[in-house]
């Protein structure tokens, strides 16, 4: 059976994602924008060198099976390696500025077409280790895909603004050995080592082992952060249509001076402390441990049916001892706020999930058929204790903090939430994507989810129980006009049960599900040749049932009753010239309160926190063939927005640079974070904990030598 371009032979799906280091002259074609050529009857595309570089073929994240970006009905967004090692970015955070419609909200969360979001997905399942307050790292990714909008009907529960998608570094076919040092400001120093490559002969067992350890001292007062991350993975073919690739990832994570919060501002966004200030006590921290494991099994039946079977399984411990900041005060009657009284919160919470998710694909004339299931467990024991001031924790001078004066050891702490709850996920879904022409596809999907959750609140003794289920559907439709133009359109629907600690009545709840609704239409198209690609999507989405914290009391929640999202989303990847290559990525978005308490929305007219309207991400790299180097150039720009409490958050315009070269066997990378070392803010949260300011001026040499 033939197979077009879009949909690569079933095999190809026993092969292992790997990618190489970023490209540098030698590597790339010269043939940099050629038109299609003929090749037995088919044609195939040669994208110019942007495309090459920085947009990925295809991908398997939004239908579970391996598809042309053109014949999927809905935004997708791949970063491919090339681009995550080109910005130099060591986590996700570095990374929003290359996505459309995403900006930060707080720690690993995002506002994602304006909704918050922090559920993420690895290798398109279940089980992220860094869930709560630590930040996803991107040693052991090989790429990062973007889904827009709900993608319920396939992958379950899920935000309606998107999901991100890791897809982890696989054993690799061919022999990659490489070492890296990395050394910068603020104390930074890194090294890492990765080896992957055949055990035996025929190529049918594979290895890799990852190892990364970074450690700095940010400028922040009280900070360091410590990473460190091991991570082995073995592939064996245990016959030419099966295959098993087994996983375990092991993360511990320090932050000292953390939980870390924002600095207080006035109304208008002015910090009113120093950029460095800080809440916490030098012996204040946040850590986490987790390990990782990971089992995947392909099998190829005949020509036409395929299946894969993926277990995964985490268990973290994530533990919190830091001064929270709970009210702001004139002291002096100036009319300037200069004090903030704390509390001290000690947490801790033993996570355990596990996800089983099966698929059946069929390949039957023009139809793709999927047929899958998945479950998910997570049980989550808490424990918190607080301090407030009548316990004997001290405030703290904005103007002239003083730390070290106190000492949590004499704080009288008290039991305030001990729970432990049981959230179960199941699904069943069915999936066609139909090509009904050579240039008209139609997708349609249907998914049933389940739900059980139960809630044990140890302090009072009660124990709840939630249950319930629900129906999303997506159905899309692209078509190719000509070789330039490929307009699509898409209506999907998503549901969401509220977490099962939320639902405890000592978090506000119970509430109903979140329930969304989402229409989509779009154009891919691509012009001079290839030489430039245009990608542009509008959207509605209107939500139900949304949660939000409490302002008058940040350990409860409220629900609100109707959200509207309308947005626009541009994103560009153009050839300048045979050498130099841009990025650009464009997100017009405004967010409303359209049914319910409207006086709890943070904004103007009725705006939601954190959810900019103008959003624009800059990426140009040059090449300088002769000197074997490239040059890049990077822009991010956030416009105005409102933190929870309704205080501004002002706009901010920063700038990133990066230099990079090839010697032999070398490879040495230059960063440059914020050029202009720029003072801003990148979202806010309320008003007494402040605004989260970003990062100064960051400078990261790195050297890496393959052997």
């Amino acid at each position: 059976m033939d197979f077009d371009l879009g949909r690569p032979g079933w095999l190809a799906l026993l092969l292992p994602l790997t990618l190489p280091l970023p490209a540098l002259a030698d590597d790339t074609p010269d043939e940099a924008n050629a038109a299609p050529l003929e090749s037995q009857g088919e044609t195939v595309t040669v994208y110019g060198r942007a495309l090459s570089l920085y947009r990925a073929e295809e991908s398997s994240s939004a239908t579970r099976t391996p598809t042309a970006l053109d014949d999927i009905p809905q935004s997708v967004q791949v970063l491919p390696q090339t681009l995550i090692e080109d910005q130099g970015a060591r986590q996700i955070t570095d990374l929003y500025r290359s996505i459309s419609g995403v900006s930060q909200y707080s720690y690993s969360g995002v506002t994602f077409r304006g909704f918050r979001q922090d559920q993420i997905l690895y290798d398109g399942v279940r089980g992220d280790p860094f869930n709560g307050f630590a930040i996803p790292q991107l040693f052991n990714i090989a790429q990062v895909e973007v889904i827009k909008g709900p993608s319920s009907a396939l992958m379950g529960s899920g935000e309606p603004g998107g999901t991100i998608n890791y897809r982890t570094k696989q054993p690799s076919h061919e022999t990659r050995r490489q070492v890296s040092l990395t050394g910068g400001n603020q104390d930074f120093a890194g090294g890492s080592l990765e080896l992957s490559g055949p055990v035996n002969d025929e190529d049918s067992q594979r290895y890799r082992i990852g190892l990364y350890q970074d450690h700095e001292n940010p400028s922040r007062n009280n900070t360091d952060v410590r990473n460190r991350i091991l991570d082995f993975g073995y592939a064996w073919d245990l016959s030419a249509a099966t295959s098993v690739t087994a996983q375990f990832t092991d993360v511990l994570q320090h932050y000292g001076g953390a939980r870390l919060r924002g600095i207080p501002t006035d109304d208008a966004g002015n910090f009113l402390a120093d950029i460095d200030w800080n809440a916490n006590e030098s012996s204040d921290y946040q850590d986490l441990a987790a390990q990782v494991y990971q089992l995947r099994l392909d099998h190829v039946f005949n020509d036409w049916l395929l299946g894969d079977l993926t277990l995964r399984y985490y268990q973290n411990e994530e533990t919190q001892k830091y001064h929270e900041p709970s009210g702001l005060s004139d002291t002096d009657g100036d009319g300037v706020v200069d004090w903030s009284a704390r509390e001290y919160r000690d947490q801790v919470r033993h996570n355990k999930a596990g996800s089983l998710t099966t698929n059946l694909t069929a390949q039957l004339g023009p139809h793709t058929l999927l047929l899958g299931s998945d479950v998910y467990r997570l049980d989550e024991d808490y424990i918190y204790y607080r301090a407030q001031t009548k316990d004997g924790v001290e405030g703290l001078s904005l103007t002239d903090p003083q730390y070290g004066t106190t000492d949590p050891a004499s704080y009288n702490l008290h039991l305030t939430k001990q729970t432990w709850s049981r959230s179960d996920r199941y699904g069943l879904y069915v999936q066609d994507q139909w090509a009904i022409t050579p240039a008209w596809n139609l997708l349609g999907g249907l998914r049933l989810d389940g739900f059980a959750d139960e809630v044990e609140d140890r302090i009072n003794d009660t124990r709840d129980h939630y249950s319930g289920q629900g129906w999303s559907y997506r159905l899309g439709s692209t078509y190719r006009i000509n070789p330039q133009l490929h307009p699509y359109a898409l209506v999907a629907t998503g549901f969401v049960p509220q977490d099962a600690a939320d639902q405890a009545a000592s978090s506000g709840g119970p509430f109903d599900p979140e329930e969304s609704l989402m229409y989509e239409t779009g154009l891919r198209s691509y012009w001079f040749d290839n030489a430039l690609s245009l990608n542009l999507a509008l959207y509605q989405i209107t939500k139900r049932n949304l949660l939000q914290t409490d302002p008058d009391d940040t350990d409860r929640l409220i629900a609100l009753g109707q959200v509207r999202s309308r947005g626009v989303e541009l994103d560009a990847l153009a050839d300048l010239t045979d050498n130099w290559t841009a990025n650009l990525s464009y997100a017009y978005n405004r967010v409303k309160v359209i049914e319910g308490s409207e006086d709890l929305a943070d904004g103007e007219d009725g705006e939601f926190a954190n959810a900019p309207h103008h959003q624009l991400g800059l990426w140009t790299r040059y090449d300088i063939r002769a000197l074997d180097s490239a040059i890049s150039f990077g822009a991010d720009h956030v416009s105005r927005q409102y933190n929870q409490s309704g205080q501004i958050v002002k706009a901010y315009t920063v700038f990133d640079a990066a230099w990079q070269t090839r010697w032999q066997q070398w490879l040495f990378q230059l960063n440059a974070k914020n050029l202009l070392d720029k003072e801003y803010a990148v979202s806010g949260f309320l008003a007494k904990t402040g605004h989260f300011p970003g990062e100064g001026r960051r400078l990261y040499l790195k050297a890496s030598y393959q052997f």
